[in-house]
């Protein structure tokens, strides 16, 4: 990043290469829509690039991305003039899952229980759990991307990894019912 920073715009491509994946995902795990996905990791390198000469190289480059990528999903939602981040809850997805339980193995059943819980949490619980778990980001990377404290991150992890359980729990008992 700091050869971009003084003006070698060819390395942009090659940190596009190594992150556009997990921007990918971070994004589609918050918003389930891949076309969307794919045009806020567009605009988080057009931010980078806008804003290069933000960068001080303190700290970790993906910490300095995230934070850019976190302010692209909340500015489009902004833009939509939408007062909350939606999380939309497909039906009929639900009910394929519940019926293809019978016959996929109970470790594909855990992931899809998994990830429909965490479609149910709040956006920032969500947001935590991602940057944590699935992105790999140490407490300390995500309280600098919220502008928070590392003790605050880890309280709102373990409230976020309860709730979550709960939920696993919850969408268990009620698949074993059916």
């Amino acid at each position: 990043m700091m050869k971009v920073k003084k003006g070698d715009l060819d390395k942009l491509g090659l940190l596009f290469e190594r992150y556009n994946r997990p921007l990918f995902s971070f994004f589609y795990r918050m918003c389930k829509d891949c076309d969307l996905s794919e045009d806020l990791v567009q605009s988080v390198f057009e931010r980078i690039l806008k804003y290069r000469e933000t960068y001080t190289g303190n700290g970790k480059f993906t910490t300095w991305m995230f934070s850019i990528a976190r302010n692209a999903h909340i500015d489009h939602y902004r833009k939509e003039k939408r007062s909350e981040i939606p999380v939309e809850i497909d039906e009929d997805r639900l009910e394929a899952e519940e019926n293809e339980s019978v016959i996929i193995d109970q470790k594909e059943q855990k992931k899809n229980l998994l990830e429909i819980a965490l479609d149910r949490l709040d956006e920032d619980k969500r947001e935590v759990i991602i940057l944590s778990r699935y992105e790999g980001l140490k407490y300390k990377e995500i309280a600098d991307i919220l502008h928070t404290t590392e003790g605050a991150i880890k309280v709102k992890m373990f409230r976020a990894m309860k709730e979550l359980k709960d939920l696993v729990t919850m969408l268990s008992e009620e698949c074993s019912y059916e």
